[in-house]
């Protein structure tokens, strides 16, 4: 048995939640914030066998997959205008951990 925690965009965590459960797999999303520009992110838990989870991965990398995305980025006060600036955004990390005891109660 696995747990994967995988930390994704909050944008992005709806449809990865959506494809892992129409594929039989359950998930508990957790609240967390962090990374680049600061945006709000959210944690996956998903608790598998172990030849699941490329399968897994595979759905994550289709779902929050890294795009390019322009932001606009205010400089100075109101007379000084803004920036756009182009970033890559989207991707999961992901960490796979083993499980000693698994029960449901």
């Amino acid at each position: 048995m696995k747990l994967i925690y995988a930390i994704v965009r909050n944008n992005d965590s709806g449809k990865v939640t959506e494809s892992l459960n129409s594929k039989g797999f359950y998930v508990t999303k957790v609240a967390s914030t962090g990374g680049f520009l600061r945006q709000g992110n959210t944690t996956l838990l998903v608790g598998t066998e172990e030849d699941k989870v490329e399968e897994v991965l595979d759905i994550l990398r289709k779902e929050c997959g890294p795009r390019q995305e322009i932001f606009t980025n205010p400089v100075g006060s109101f007379n000084y205008g803004t920036t756009n600036i182009m970033t890559t955004v989207g991707g999961a990390t992901v960490f796979v951990t083993d499980v000693e005891r698994y029960e449901k109660i």
